[in-house]
Parts: C-alpha cells; sequence; structure tokens
C-alpha cells in the first residue's frame, strides 16, 4: 500500500528537520577484544570511534529510537473549546451541556471533581465522517489513524472571503497555489483558511444568519464542488478541513462537497481555529477525534507541529 510508505517518508523529513540525534547513553555497547589482542588505542581513525550523527536516516542502528525534539518545535492548537458558548449547526436540537456530579473536599481529606457532559456529534471544533454523508462509509471508530496525522496544506482565501461570504474555492485557485507551492501531495490534510475563526462565537457573525432556526441565510465560505473533486479524487488528500462551520458553504442546499468527500471515504474537519499560525506547507497535523462506535461525527483536538525550518506563511494570493 502506498499510505505507509509516504508516512514514512513524511516522519523522516520531520525527524531530521527537528535535529533528532540519539539521547546520550545510547551508544551501541563496546565490543570486548579477542583474547590476545591488542586493546583499541584512543588514536584510532575517526571514522570507526565517531558517534552516530543522526543522519544515517530514520531507523539506523543507533542503540535507541531518537527522541522527538520538541523544542525545535511550534506547536499550535486549532481547536476551540466546548463550553456553553460553543456553536452548533443550527438545526442541532441541543448544544454543550456540562452537569458537575461531584467537587469539593471527602470525607477522606482529599479534593475530588467530576462531570458529565453531553453534546451533539456536530459542533465546536469537530470531525465529520464518511458515514455522514455516504452510506456503507467508514463511521468515526473505523477511520485509520494514518489518514489523521500528516502533513498539512494551508490555502489562505481570507481576501477572497472577506470580499464575497459565499465565496467557494474553485479549482483554477488552488491549481495557481500549486504553481507558487508544488503538486499538493497525496495523503496530506488540506485545511482551508477563511478567517472566519475570528467571528468566533459571534454566532450572527459566524454563521451570516438572524438565529438559530434561520437555515436559509446562511453565509459564510468554503470549498466548492470542483475543487472538492479536484482535491480528493485527483490529489488524493486524506483530509479537507476548514475553520467555518462546513466543508460546504453557507448557502449549499446539496451539501456536495460532504458527498463527494464521503464517496472517496475522505473525512472533514469543521470549526478549526489558529490557521494565521500555520505555514502553507511545512506544518504536521494531528487530528483524533473521540473513538465514538458508529458515529457520524465527534469533537477532535487539532495539534499542529510546524519545525523551524518550515515555509513561511504568505497570506498572499497565488
Amino acid at each position: 500500500m502506498k499510505r505507509p510508505t509516504m508516512r514514512m517518508v513524511a516522519v523522516t523529513a520531520l525527524v531530521l528537520a527537528c535535529g533528532q540525534t540519539p539521547e546520550a547513553g545510547t551508544d551501541p555497547e563496546p565490543v570486548a577484544p579477542a583474547e590476545g589482542a591488542a586493546p583499541e588505542s584512543a588514536s584510532n581513525d575517526a571514522s570507526e570511534t565517531a558517534e552516530p550523527s543522526g543522519d544515517e536516516g530514520f531507523g539506523a542502528p543507533t542503540g535507541a529510537p531518537p527522541a522527538l525534539d520538541l523544542a525545535r518545535l511550534e506547536i499550535v492548537d486549532l481547536t476551540h473549546s466546548l463550553g456553553e458558548d460553543t456553536l452548533f449547526w443550527p438545526t442541532s436540537p441541543s448544544g454543550f451541556e456540562l452537569e458537575t456530579l461531584a467537587r469539593g473536599q471527602t470525607e477522606g481529606g482529599y479534593f475530588y471533581a467530576a462531570n458529565r457532559f453531553c453534546t451533539p456529534e456536530h459542533g465546536g471544533t469537530h470531525l465529520d465522517a464518511p458515514i455522514h454523508f455516504g452510506e456503507g462509509q467508514p463511521a468515526v471508530d473505523a477511520l485509520e489513524v494514518d489518514r489523521l496525522i500528516g502533513p498539512a496544506v494551508v490555502l489562505d482565501v481570507t481576501e477572497e472571503a472577506s470580499e464575497n461570504p459565499d465565496y467557494r474555492l474553485d479549482r483554477a485557485w488552488v491549481e495557481r497555489w500549486e504553481i507558487n507551492h508544488g503538486p499538493i501531495p497525496e495523503d496530506s490534510l488540506v485545511l482551508l483558511r477563511t478567517g472566519w475563526s475570528d467571528r468566533w462565537p459571534d454566532r450572527e457573525r459566524y454563521f451570516g444568519n438572524t438565529g438559530p432556526e434561520d437555515i436559509e441565510n446562511l453565509h459564510f465560505p468554503s470549498y466548492g464542488e470542483e475543487a472538492a473533486r479536484y482535491l480528493v479524487q485527483e490529489r488524493r488528500v486524506a483530509v479537507l478541513g476548514v475553520d467555518t462551520a462546513s466543508i460546504d458553504y453557507g448557502q449549499s442546499k446539496d451539501f456536495i462537497v460532504h458527498q463527494v468527500a464521503a464517496l472517496s471515504a475522505v473525512p472533514g474537519l469543521e470549526n478549526l481555529t489558529r490557521l494565521d499560525r500555520l505555514p502553507p506547507t511545512g506544518a504536521w497535523v494531528f487530528a483524533l477525534p473521540a473513538k465514538i462506535a458508529g458515529g457520524t461525527g465527534a469533537p477532535v483536538r487539532v495539534v499542529a507541529l510546524i519545525p523551524e525550518e518550515g515555509e513561511a506563511a504568505s497570506g498572499e494570493e497565488p
């Protein structure tokens, strides 16, 4: 299968970008000289005594696996907190509810706290499983984890979205972006930055309507059908993500982008935030949802790792 090979290559790139070296004390143990043989002198050739440099490649026999140097990474949380002000799709029967079960000092003299929460699947920063719009497609718990971890591609359409709240990304825009940044890699996580997360959690500004019952007047940007088909069917990306309420734009009536993604078993990430902190390429994203058996969606914590050598975000139109 191609996916594991791609992941190994990408992980190797991340490892090298972070300047990994073996941990101290992990050098291979010296081999005792044969009986009667003269001990090795300290003046042996440097090539025989030099410690591994870390440049031998991922998986080189250094005696122990190298550690990821998080000090050389910028870590960005792309997730909105779940709480009373969390926005849910307008037709959701409820929002996020948190009930206190216990909080305070116990008879044993120690503090103890516990809550119970209740939430619809599709609210806040969450994942849409392919089964959401694709009969027979994977539910949340059936998704391959390696699809949810990978290199990020950030498409910045903040300028277009600021001029048109009903903006839809088209194929021509993506192709122009690729002229500047190269072809979008297979298995990458594509994140569409519209700037809409700045409106969170103002319901009227975020959804573009006047109230929770007004679903006919939703106005926010997202992917268009032709761009979605290009990314999913030709570029074969792993995930479509966006910093708005849906991978379909607000005025969509048939949710065609959801349909296109679902037919290729591509999950969606919705209501992302802080995409302005990510470069167009070079970041590494982890998007791990609550593993709900049979779930059509789930809350997800999305985190990006950005190596020091990552490409600087330009924010410029291609």
